[in-house]
């Protein structure tokens, strides 16, 4: 089914997003998607998340820090 997508399905989908997000919320739904699928690749990639592990401990230990 994935395969029929073509030139004018894709435009209607497009169309369709538009209207029931409206143009506003489309930039953090974006946003969201794109960290969604930061977080399923380092999960899929065991070998590769080693340098994006280090950033949020290092976060959460100045949060705790500030505390």
């Amino acid at each position: 089914m994935s395969g029929n997508l073509g030139g004018w399905t894709g435009l209607v989908l497009i169309v369709v997003v538009l209207l029931l997000f409206g143009a506003p919320k489309l930039p953090g739904l974006a946003k969201s998607l794109g960290q969604s699928l930061k977080i399923f690749k380092s999960e899929v990639r065991p070998g590769s998340d080693s340098g994006e592990s280090d950033s949020p401990a290092s976060s959460e230990g100045s949060e705790s820090s500030k505390k």
